[in-house]
């Protein structure tokens, strides 16, 4: 495009479905879009910082070779800490990956959104190291410790904001988009959650049946639901209830809809057809504003 439109990106929050903001970036770049700030939650402000530092093809290369004996690895275990994962690993190896860098010290104005323990209030993290913020906004309750960052205590930013347009409303782009990892549920064979495929030693079998069973959405029904089933199915559902809610109230310009049930939580090794997901739903919400 001539005029090079530029865009805020709203980059919402919701485990493995985040790798369709792959997707999306790629779509909007290819066609002509000039991506200009960028607010992200939780798996929005890992690939939408990923983003900002210009080594977005970089991650996806190393996240399209994830296969499921590599993503249990990046797990590493916080026995008798206030969650399962102290996500140190996952950290460490993004920062081999990208290097270190500063939010304030980024070419694409980047915010990612966090919970504080305590108060329950949104915090913006604006500044500061890259991957400190992006810590913070990816502690899922029960899953990642909560971060210190700063002398507070930091959760997940969708638990407050699943799909955060606010921290772009002052912007001065053409555009905002937001993307939604909230739609609604899809029953087709190519969004149902893989079959494990059994590999590797005895423990890591044990971790990654754990890590299986948490899906964020099911596309049948189990007889019974544990404690993390029905833990989860709550978040799921505050999420979806404020989802609606936030794009009510600020009405982006453009919304791509990700189906909730497009994978498990942990499914992060179906980069491949979720990038693909992400630029067809990007494409589709552009063909529909007649862009």
């Amino acid at each position: 495009m001539a005029d090079s439109p530029t865009i805020s990106l709203a980059l919402g929050g919701g485990g493995a479905r985040g790798l369709a903001h792959i997707g999306v970036i790629q779509w909007l770049t290819e066609n002509g879009y000039d991506i200009r700030s960028i607010a992200g939650s939780s798996m929005g402000a890992l690939v939408g910082g990923i983003y900002a530092t210009g080594k977005l093809g970089l991650y996806a290369e190393w996240v399209l070779a994830l296969e499921r004996i590599r993503v249990v690895r990046l797990f590493d275990l916080a026995f008798g800490r206030a969650g399962l994962f102290k996500g140190d690993r996952i950290m460490g190896a993004l920062r081999g990956l990208i290097g270190e860098f500063a939010i304030e010290d980024l070419p694409v104005s980047f915010t990612a959104v966090a919970t504080d323990l305590e108060s329950g209030e949104e915090v913006w993290l604006r500044e500061g190291k890259l991957f400190d913020a992006i810590r913070a906004s990816i502690a899922t309750p029960l899953i990642f410790t909560p971060f210190e960052y700063r002398g507070r205590k930091l959760l997940d930013g969708s638990l407050v904001n699943p799909v955060p347009i606010e921290p772009t409303l002052n912007d001065t782009t053409k555009l905002t988009v937001a993307v939604n990892l909230s739609g609604p549920i899809e029953f087709t064979p190519s969004l149902l959650p893989s079959a494990p495929v059994p590999d590797g030693n005895a423990y890591r079998l044990r971790i990654r049946a754990f890590i299986e069973s948490l899906h964020l959405s099911r596309a049948r029904a189990a007889p019974e639901r544990g404690i993390f089933d029905i833990a989860f199915a709550s978040m799921e559902a505050m999420h979806n209830t404020i989802a609606r809610l936030k794009l009510a109230a600020y009405s982006p310009d453009v919304t791509v809809e990700i189906p909730r049930n497009a994978c498990g939580f942990f499914e992060f090794w179906r980069a491949k057809e979720l990038i693909a997901l992400g630029r067809e739903r990007t494409a589709q919400a552009f063909a529909a504003i007649g862009h």
